[in-house]
């Protein structure tokens, strides 16, 4: 993980320099982000959320998770012919 030096510069981890097409001589933006800060690589556009939008995709997300709370649990299937216990017999040395 990255320290910040004395001089209050960070290093960039190489993959994620390279993943991004960060290279020496480039300039990054720093934006604060509520309690985080975001790193917005050369030639990114940043790109603000409304609430608006926010709100919206939460209500998607939400609607989703009620989705699949709404299924039916898995049933178990019954009379499968043997028990939990007799795999402990089973396996004993006789």
């Amino acid at each position: 993980m990255p320290k910040v030096t004395s001089k209050l510069q960070v290093t960039v981890p190489k993959a994620v320099a390279r993943h991004f097409g960060i290279k020496p001589g480039d300039q990054i933006r720093w934006e604060l982000a509520g309690a985080m800060i975001r790193v917005i690589p050369p030639g990114s556009a940043s790109r603000e959320v409304s609430i608006e939008d926010r709100l919206n995709g939460f209500d998607r997300a939400t609607a989703r998770q009620r989705g699949r709370q709404g299924k039916s649990p898995r049933t178990r299937a019954k009379g499968r012919g043997w028990r939990r216990q007799d795999l402990y017999v089973r396996a004993k040395p006789r």
